[in-house]
């Protein structure tokens, strides 16, 4: 994901070409394909889908026009995949730092609820034991009561 945060997207002679991308070059590659076309070097692929059979029709410039068109369409939603991909990665990484806020946040209640389920246990005791003194007392005032009767 970082070398796709860092790839440019330029545009060259009216075609979209993504740079630094692990040494990709689409200039070069539609320069070596005009080159062998005009050369007349390309082998004919009888299944080459990237030209319809309305293509085997037209002319070399034609068929190359067609080709960048094709090419810049490409291009475009490249870029708009990239353009996807770096707003998911974005997402991910705000997801990412709000689970671990969360996760931060959920040791800390955590760690409340222990102390304070420690501090409950602290005061029950206190209060039990207040209770027993408070029935002694109690017993001690009624026989006091008895006694000055």
């Amino acid at each position: 994901s970082s070398k796709i945060r860092n790839m440019e997207v330029q545009s060259a002679d009216g075609v979209a070409v993504l740079e630094d991308y692990i040494g990709f070059s689409l200039t070069k590659t539609i320069s070596k394909v005009e080159e062998k076309l005009k050369k007349g070097v390309l082998p004919d692929c009888q299944d080459d889908d990237i030209i319809p059979g309305v293509g085997n029709e037209m002319g070399a410039e034609a068929q190359i026009r067609l080709l960048k068109a094709k090419l810049r369409v490409t291009q475009e939603d490249l870029a708009n995949v990239v353009f996807e991909c770096r707003k998911k990665d974005d997402e991910n990484q705000n997801l990412e730092t709000r689970l671990k806020d969360t996760e931060e946040e959920n040791t800390r209640l955590q760690r409340t609820i222990s102390l304070q389920q420690s501090q409950t246990e602290k005061y029950k005791m206190l209060s039990q034991e207040a209770n027993k003194k408070t029935e002694v007392l109690q017993q001690e005032v009624s026989a006091l009561e008895k006694v000055l009767q």
